[in-house]
């Protein structure tokens, strides 16, 4: 199913509908459009960040400024398009702020394939055993092995495998060729099937779990700010 579809979807009414109730001042037509792309969102923001926590306060910043600008929006792609965009470029920028001085790299400009171009990718072993033994465990591994990819793989990775963005979209987002989002795909599964062997397609759909409670923390978050 097309991503706008299911948006309109999950959120009960068709995009168009909903970007007019929410640029009427609308705020629980917001609050669908949040749960209906939260796990997605995080996900992309996490992909970048590799941290749950700071992929939270970048999906809420991404929100505050979406509802802003959202009057300006033209519909030239999807809004979830739109909105990954957003929450890419936010998830960047704190990426850079976070570096040491000694790791930066210096970026020529602020465009997301020049910065995930360059990003190198940074072990980070962590376990979170929410599940029953053996599936939990696995799903640890694989979440491990997806941060050990290089930023530009396992962005492209997490928006095609994960939320199943098509090719498309996944480009318009980064703002990428498209032909450069297949071979990042390709190339980030082929080093996870490396890495974990068949294990990868029985666990994939477990990967980053986003439970209820971090989805209405983020929505309350978020309304609480608009509503100030």
């Amino acid at each position: 199913m097309p991503q706008a579809s299911k948006l309109a979807h999950a959120a009960g009414m068709s995009e168009a509908e909903l970007v007019s109730r929410i640029r009427g001042g609308d705020t629980a037509a917001f609050e669908r459009l949040m749960r209906a792309c939260n796990r997605k969102l995080f996900r992309i923001a996490r992909a970048i960040l590799k941290d749950d926590s700071e992929a939270e306060e970048a999906l809420q910043e991404a929100y505050i400024t979406a509802y802003t600008a959202l009057k300006d929006f033209r519909g030239d792609s999807a809004v979830t398009t739109w909105l990954s965009r957003i929450v890419i470029n936010e998830a960047l920028g704190r990426m850079r702020k976070s570096r040491r001085a000694a790791e930066v790299i210096p970026i020529a400009s602020g465009d997301p394939e020049a910065i995930l171009a360059e990003e190198e990718a940074v072990s980070d072993e962590r376990s979170t055993p929410e599940e029953a033994a053996s599936r939990s465990q696995m799903r640890a591994v694989l979440e491990r092995k997806i941060d050990a990819l290089p930023v530009a793989f396992r962005t492209a990775f997490v928006m095609r495998e994960l939320e199943e963005m098509t090719v498309e979209e996944t480009a318009q987002a980064l703002g990428i060729p498209e032909a450069t989002v297949r071979t990042r795909h390709f190339r980030a599964k082929s080093l996870l099937r490396e890495a974990l062997a068949s294990e990868i397609d029985v666990t994939l759909p477990d990967a980053f779990s986003f439970d209820g409670a971090r989805c209405d923390r983020i929505v309350a978050r978020v309304l609480s700010r608009i509503d100030s």
